[in-house]
């Protein structure tokens, strides 16, 4: 198993994507995830493109380049599967930028804390797991600096309101608009909600046509 030292930048990024590896081994290469309709092999011929190919990763955000994207993806994920997730865990490879601790930390903290979630979160009985402070302050600087790019295409302001981490009892706006939502609750959740995942314990305050309007853009 990979360690890190729990002060390194990328030590959220490093365990997180050490656990979604053993739940993806755990569970095998057809189990379900909320990450629309994408399997557990899916989703990790997803992480291996955008960590070993960054041709065909460019395709994630220009929808020019998508037809592209797929395709790389999907011989990927034809690959044996203890190879693919061996992939997985081993992070991005030693001549991408991705593998210094700082741009693992910047890159990949909230991407593998969400896709740990989508596959947690498909599962029948779960909960939300109790994270411990580091994690908190972790996703907490990522939002901070971060979240504007999250929302960007969200068609309404967005404040968000932790109420644990080292910001608990303010607020942020990350996005500002003439009508707006406040997203109030535990650090973890407000990263899901600025995913358009399914979270549970947060509070979306706003006018009912606005807050409904942040439910759709991410969905």
């Amino acid at each position: 198993m990979t360690t890190t030292d729990p002060a390194a930048p990328n030590a959220l990024a490093v365990a997180e994507r050490e656990a979604l590896a053993d739940l993806m081994i755990e569970l095998g290469p057809d189990a379900p995830t909320i990450c629309g309709d994408w399997t557990t092999r899916d989703l990790a011929a997803h992480l291996v493109i955008r960590s070993d190919r960054p041709d065909a990763a460019a395709g994630i955000v220009i929808p020019a380049l998508a037809g592209w994207t797929r395709k790389v993806q999907e011989r990927a994920a034809r690959r044996d599967w203890d190879e693919l997730v061996a992939t997985v865990r081993r992070g991005a490879p030693g001549w991408s930028l991705q593998s210094r601790p700082s741009l693992d930390g910047q890159s990949n903290t909230i991407e593998y804390f969400v896709h740990h979630e989508d596959v947690r979160r498909a599962r029948e009985g779960w909960a939300p797991r109790e994270l411990d402070d580091a994690a908190r302050a972790s996703l907490w600087t990522r939002i901070a600096q971060a979240g504007k790019f999250f929302v960007r295409k969200s068609p309404v302001g967005v404040v968000v309101a932790p109420t644990d981490g080292p910001a608990a009892g303010t607020e942020l706006t990350i996005k500002g608009g003439e009508r707006s939502v406040t997203l109030r609750g535990p650090v973890g959740e407000i990263v899901l909600a600025i995913y358009g995942r399914v979270t549970q314990g947060l509070a979306i305050e706003g006018e009912p046509q606005d807050v409904d309007a942040f439910l759709a853009f991410g969905r």
